[in-house]
């Protein structure tokens, strides 16, 4: 038998971005996704909450999308730089708002402008992404302020009777979207967000109550006249699936993967996350595995991988986190310091074996849960499998095994180690592992 020999990750991405739809996991049926045209890969970049949380600045971002190209992540396929809440300005009332009524970016943090910011990230050949909630601002309702190429104004299409979901400047009235005027406010924030360059938007504080919202962002992003990839936050209730998916390319399936549990305000600073934050994820990623495919992933949050153990999670953790992030084919949107790379986490990051299973356009079904035992399943177009192994305790080795006829075949496989690469040979029947706490066991199966 042939070795199965890893697939060098830009030939392998190339085959799988021009495929315009890869099948599927066997059995899986997702609603209709966005036809948008984005998003057809899983998106890969860094974000700013995890790591720089509430004090942004236009130097900061620049220092990561800097570390971003100088450590060679880009060329694995991070390329979006996303600068996420508290870019704006608020006073005692609010956001501080534009003539138009949008929010104003606060030029103490950004003194050349968002615009300016953008110019310099797609300069190094990165993307840029930005972050909204729904709603109109308090004060733009309260001056009235005129929706741009309209005889309307905020008070006309504000429900001042309830307030959105905002975790900065909060004071943000649901919109009405049955008033005339409504859909053009929200069309003339995209065109905004166009002009300045955004490739990606986050729009967080999302419900069910906001799926009005979704559609009217989901209409204006399109009408934009920008390619933008399109991102719900945080918690979304499943029983909304499919609107999520016809409306939007990545949507978050649970709260904030950081701990908060750091020493500065708010809980920031190091560790950014622990182990009981990342094992969550899992029931959820089975829960949510049916909507996942090309135009919409189930986005399990940051990946918490680059700054070594300080971030909360051991190497044998981190790694399953990485896993898991991979075979959900989860967004892979970095939330550390990526100007203080460790080593062991950059070999993590820039292992293309592991990013090809993220970007191999389908998510993993969990075949087997029996404690602290996991094992996950997906079969890739070229007829291989991709099959992980998860011990997900804290304390004590466990053997891991799963039967190849629940993976999707019988008799035996020709597997490779998907972390160190080796060639592990034809293996019959059943394969097991012994896993050390939180660690995990990732391979790529050839059926004989």
């Amino acid at each position: 038998m042939t070795p199965v020999r890893p697939r060098p990750f830009v030939a392998a991405l190339a085959g799988l971005l021009a495929a315009s739809a890869l099948p599927l996991l066997s059995g899986a049926t997702p609603a209709a996704a966005s036809d948008n045209g984005q998003s057809t890969r899983p998106a890969m970049g860094w974000s700013s909450w995890s790591f720089v949380r509430r004090s942004p600045t236009e130097a900061k971002i620049k220092a990561q999308a800097d570390a971003l190209v100088s450590s060679g992540l880009k060329n694995h396929g991070f390329v979006y730089i996303n600068l996420d809440d508290f870019w704006q300005k608020c006073d005692t009332n609010g956001f501080t708002v534009d003539s138009y009524g949008r929010w104003a970016a606060d030029p103490a943090k950004f003194p050349s402008g968002i615009k300016a910011l953008a110019d310099y990230i797609h300069s190094k050949g990165l993307k840029f992404g930005f972050y909204v909630t729904p709603g109109i601002a308090k004060n733009a309702v309260t001056a009235n302020t005129p929706i741009e190429g309209t005889s309307y104004h905020a008070k006309d299409i504000a429900d001042t009777s309830k307030t959105e979901k905002n975790y900065n400047c909060k004071n943000m009235y649901y919109i009405d979207y049955g008033k005339p005027g409504a859909q053009e406010f929200v069309n003339s924030w995209a065109k905004q967000f166009a002009s300045w360059g955004v490739d990606y938007l986050k729009i967080d504080g999302v419900g069910s109550a906001d799926i009005p919202d979704v559609q009217a962002w989901d209409t204006a992003l399109r009408a934009s006249g920008r390619d933008i990839n399109f991102a719900l936050s945080n918690n979304l209730p499943i029983a909304d699936a499919a609107n999520w998916r016809r409306l939007a390319n990545s949507w978050r399936t649970q709260g904030d993967v950081e701990c908060y549990c750091g020493p500065g305000a708010n809980g920031s600073g190091y560790p950014l996350t622990d182990w009981s934050h990342v094992s969550a994820r899992f029931d959820k990623a089975a829960a949510w595995q049916p909507y996942a495919g090309p135009g919409g992933w189930n986005d399990l949050d940051s990946l918490e991988v680059g700054n070594g153990d300080q971030v909360g999670l051991t190497a044998d953790q981190r790694r399953s986190h990485f896993t898991l992030w991979a075979m959900a084919a989860s967004p892979l949107l970095l939330g550390t310091d990526l100007t203080q790379l460790d080593s062991v986490d950059k070999a993590m990051l820039t292992n293309d074996r592991l990013i090809g299973v993220d970007q191999d356009g389908a998510a993993a079904k969990r075949i087997v849960s029996s404690g602290v035992k996991q094992v996950w399943s997906k079969k890739e177009s070229d007829g291989q499998y991709v099959v992980a192994l998860f011990n997900t305790g804290t304390s004590g080795n466990a053997t891991v095994s799963v039967n190849w006829s629940q993976v999707g075949f019988t008799g035996t496989g020709d597997v490779t180690d998907l972390w160190s690469g080796s060639h592990k040979g034809a293996v019959t029947d059943t394969y097991s592992a012994t896993l050390r706490p939180g660690e995990t066991r990732l391979i790529r199966v050839e059926p004989s």
